[in-house]
């Protein structure tokens, strides 16, 4: 079976063949990390408390708005590193890589600098309106937590520049490993007698941040040295061309942000912190369908780039119909993972989080929606046709804020979780359309920008 197993994978163009590679690798990865992203939930919360992981949860959403400081530089790196390569151009692939990374580094240098001049006047406890006694501490999380993630998001390069050679495998295995690190400096911070928030911060911000780098020195001195970044590299009329594609990943980055990143403040500020850890303890649960079809999806991304790059609507054609069926096969899954949930939830928090089991159907319902939209984006990044998925993600992120607040404040999280199905229905239904002329190639104006 085995030996069927690897002729299958090695069966096939090798554009297909290194996919499946990465999928079977990605797979063995993703049950390790999945491992430690459930074995992270209850040593943290037993750590702080439900409140306070609550608390932890909100400021780190609030934190992942500092990505859209790259202004879609990640992206549009991505799909023109993968554009260089197909066309044998290393010259200009290690360029994009040089290029990115003094971009990278400038943006999120000021950025680093600014938040801290500011970070002293804000009052984190009236944000997220908890106990003023906590106002010191949380400034000093927040410190230290944008100070980790803008340093990641300057190294992250090289785990960009690897899913852009369609090895996604590797970059997710770097990923893992700063989990895994993480999750054993938690471990031993509860053999501590003081528990806080601060020691908390700096494992979960600073461990992915320390294995990013010590892959990308290793990597950058090894395998892919004729990649590695040098300032005689250096060409900053690329990033013009990087942003041309990446201005418009920036736009609809940002409107992501502010339709799903600002949940958990609405949930906080309306039902209280305890409610922030109910709705991640539900999508932690939930993602792991979500996080199964990602692997499958991720070597695809720049996969499509380089067919598009080449013509090659017939494995393109391929490729989208088997995707379509691995998705029918994970909503059946998922229904599955609803009906056993209240036992997995007993048996996995030990009764330290309440989950009605309304939010665990509109959860369920949420990522369903959310998967079938994700293989859409996917596909369409990878053709770098992504105006109407802007303008769609533009649309309703004038809306999110109010209609959240009100929805939330009717339905609890049930409410908020209908609004965001609403929206990725949308962009399905728009996404789907455009994806087929392109295919065919019908597609014109702003189906095909």
């Amino acid at each position: 079976m085995l030996k069927q197993l690897l002729n299958k994978i090695n069966s096939g163009d090798e554009r297909s063949v290194r996919a499946k590679r990465n999928i079977l690798v990605s797979f063995l990865n993703k049950g390790v990390a999945i491992l430690i992203s459930l074995a992270i939930v209850p040593i943290t919360i037993d750590y702080l408390d439900a409140e306070q992981y609550g608390i932890w949860l909100t400021l780190s959403s609030i934190v992942a708005w500092v990505s859209f400081f790259d202004v879609g530089l990640g992206h549009g790196f991505r799909n023109r590193f993968a554009e260089a390569r197909a066309h044998s151009d290393d010259i200009l692939a290690r360029k994009y890589v040089s290029t990115a990374y003094i971009a990278l580094i400038t943006i999120f240098g000021i950025v680093m600098i600014v938040f801290e001049c500011l970070n002293v006047f804000i009052r984190w406890d009236i944000v997220l309106n908890v106990s003023e006694q906590s106002a010191t501490m949380l400034q000093t999380v927040m410190s230290i937590v944008v100070v980790g993630v803008c340093t990641q998001f300057a190294m992250n390069v090289f785990p960009i520049m690897l899913s852009a050679d369609q090895r996604p495998a590797a970059s997710a295995i770097i990923a893992t490993t700063g989990q895994g690190f993480a999750l054993l400096i938690i471990a031993l911070l509860t053999l501590l007698p003081n528990h806080s928030m601060t020691y908390l911060a700096y494992a979960l911000s600073w461990a992915p941040v320390v294995v990013t780098i010590l892959a990308s020195i290793w990597m950058f001195t090894h395998k892919y040295r004729k990649f590695a970044p040098s300032f005689r590299f250096i060409d900053l009329s690329l990033i013009k061309n990087i942003l041309s594609l990446g201005g418009k990943f920036f736009v609809i980055q940002l409107s992501m942000i502010l339709i799903f990143q600002i949940v958990n403040i609405i949930l906080s500020r309306v039902l209280g912190p305890t409610s922030v850890t109910e709705y991640n303890v539900t999508y932690k649960y939930f993602s792991i369908t979500m996080m199964v079809f990602n692997i499958i999806l991720s070597p695809y991304w720049s996969a499509f780039t380089d067919a598009h790059t080449r013509g090659d609507l017939g494995w393109m054609k391929n490729v989208y119909k088997k995707l379509i069926k691995v998705w029918m096969i994970l909503l059946i899954v998922s229904s599955l993972l609803l009906v056993v949930s209240p036992i997995v939830y007993q048996t996995w928090l030990h009764g330290s989080v309440e989950i009605p089991f309304s939010t665990s159907i509109s959860m369920c319902v949420y990522m369903n929606i959310l998967g079938f939209s994700t293989m859409y984006m996917t596909l369409l990044n990878g053709t770098g046709k992504v105006l109407l998925q802007m303008i769609i993600y533009v649309a309703f992120a004038v809306l999110s804020i109010p209609c959240s607040y009100s929805l939330c404040g009717i339905w609890g999280i049930s409410g908020v979780l209908g609004f965001l199905s609403m929206v990725y229905l949308i962009q399905c239904l728009f996404a789907h359309i455009q994806l087929n002329k392109i295919l065919s190639q019908t597609a014109s104006g702003v189906w095909n920008r």
